[in-house]
């Protein structure tokens, strides 16, 4: 995986693009029924707090403040951040989310603290043409 390969896409919006799937809420979205939407991971636990949620309200005007909560809330849960990386495989990273707003939801400081985390620790993730070889290639 290289940190440009998260991307995050509004659940609404379709066709999804190729990739890991990846439920970047802590509720299900709206008018999808579950069947219709294939994901492969729906970590609640790295969405943002259900308290969180309703104090951000979706206004662009508290935007930075909840991002800098938001990654407060993140903090402790680095361990399960790093393990969304490795379980996406070396395969596009793509986060889901239900906002109307594409510029102020929490799938972008998601997408952001994954990068850095990635950055920092880049781990032995598999590039997508290295997967599936053996030790002989």
């Amino acid at each position: 995986m290289n940190v440009r390969d998260i991307r995050c896409w509004r659940v609404y919006d379709h066709p999804l693009p190729p990739g890991f799937h990846v439920l970047a809420e802590r509720l299900w979205p709206r008018g999808i029924r579950r069947a219709d939407l294939l994901l492969d991971s729906w970590p609640k636990e790295l969405a943002p707090s259900t308290a969180l949620r309703g104090w951000f309200g979706h206004k662009p005007e508290r935007w930075e403040e909840f991002a800098r909560r938001y990654r407060e809330e993140l903090f402790p849960m680095e361990n399960r951040a790093r393990q969304l990386l490795e379980e996406s495989a070396g395969q596009e990273l793509v986060l889901l989310y239900a906002a109307r707003d594409r510029e102020h939801n929490g799938a972008l400081v998601l997408r952001d603290v994954l990068q850095e985390l990635y950055a920092r620790h880049p781990g032995k993730q598999a590039a997508p043409e290295d997967r599936g070889r053996g030790p002989s290639g």
